[in-house]
């Protein structure tokens, strides 16, 4: 089977999602479908935004679907009407069976870590969060259970000990588009010679971590109850987004919410710290409320 023959529907949203569809689009694959997150009001003019996956599908005129409810019957025959081989999932919502299971050769996905590990929505920042040294990407064939089908193929890299959650993302978003094309070719070459796909179950180990969404509430620093290194870890792992926050006291002054983007160990002069359980973390960037980020010198040359 020639890769312009393997029909294939793409499903995903955010910016991680689009390298993956630009690698098969490039490539030469055939893409007769995208699938991807409605159209949302953003800003404060409530302006209609795109998805950065359904502005890339437009702008190659792919075929792109949005549906409200993936277990709606007129998606799901828009979607038998695309006579999908395979799909193919990067970043999107939790699919029912009756989509999932539908193409020839089933549907994989491509998660940022290397399951069974971090399974859930943000696993490359609980990754970081947890001061861990390498992470990766792993495709696999969808099931019932999220995160949890045959493994097909892993790829690691290495967590840098200054990194942060964003330049680890963008690392594996570049990543992500060998991936794609690596496990499409396998199951095509698979299918080739009448073969199963090679894949490995996933084992549940001892210390199993998850990978929860983030909300407000897991992004809040309690300093007093962390260690230093707790506290830098979890302000790498929240950077650029959604950013770690605490109430913060600057020349006197209390101020709620400040996110604070980049941490380092107080050498004991600074003026804007953070308490920890074995000693003082200085606050080298960071963001009031309504304010722009900035380095703290400059924060503290404006309050002055």
């Amino acid at each position: 089977m020639k890769k312009e023959d393997l029909r294939i529907v793409y499903m995903g949203t955010p910016e991680f999602a689009v390298a993956g569809l630009e690698a098969l689009v490039e490539g030469g694959y055939h893409v007769v479908g995208v699938i991807t997150m409605p159209d949302k009001p953003a800003g404060r003019g409530y302006k209609i935004q795109y998805s950065p996956v359904k502005e890339y599908a437009m702008a190659h005129g792919l075929k792109v679907l949005q549906p409200e409810k993936l277990k709606d019957e007129t998606f799901v025959e828009e979607l038998r009407a695309l006579r999908a081989d395979l799909q193919i999932v990067v970043a999107f919502r939790m699919l029912p069976e009756v989509v999932w299971a539908m193409p020839k050769y089933g549907t994989f996905n491509v998660h940022g870590s290397l399951l069974p590990q971090y399974r859930g929505a943000a696993p490359i920042n609980w990754a970081v969060i947890h001061g861990d040294k390498e992470t990766g990407l792993t495709t696999f064939m969808l099931k019932h259970e999220i995160d949890t089908g045959n493994i097909i193929l892993q790829e690691r890299i290495s967590i840098g000990d200054e990194e942060d959650a964003g330049s680890v993302h963008d690392r594996l978003m570049a990543l992500s588009k060998q991936m794609v094309t690596r496990t499409t070719d396998l199951i095509i070459e698979c299918a080739d010679k009448g073969v199963d796909l090679p894949v490995t179950p996933q084992e549940e180990i001892s210390e199993m971590r998850p990978a929860p969404k983030l909300f407000k509430e897991n992004c809040r620093i309690e300093a007093e109850k962390m260690t230093m290194e707790e506290v830098r870890n979890m302000v790498r792992g929240l950077c650029p987004y959604p950013a770690a926050w605490c109430d913060l006291e600057i020349m006197g002054q209390i101020y709620n919410n400040v996110k604070i983007y980049k941490v380092s160990r107080s050498q004991g002069n600074e003026p804007i710290r953070l308490h920890c359980v074995d000693g003082d973390v200085s606050i080298e960037e960071l963001q009031l409320p309504g304010k722009k980020r900035m380095d703290s010198k400059s924060l503290l040359n404006g309050l002055r």
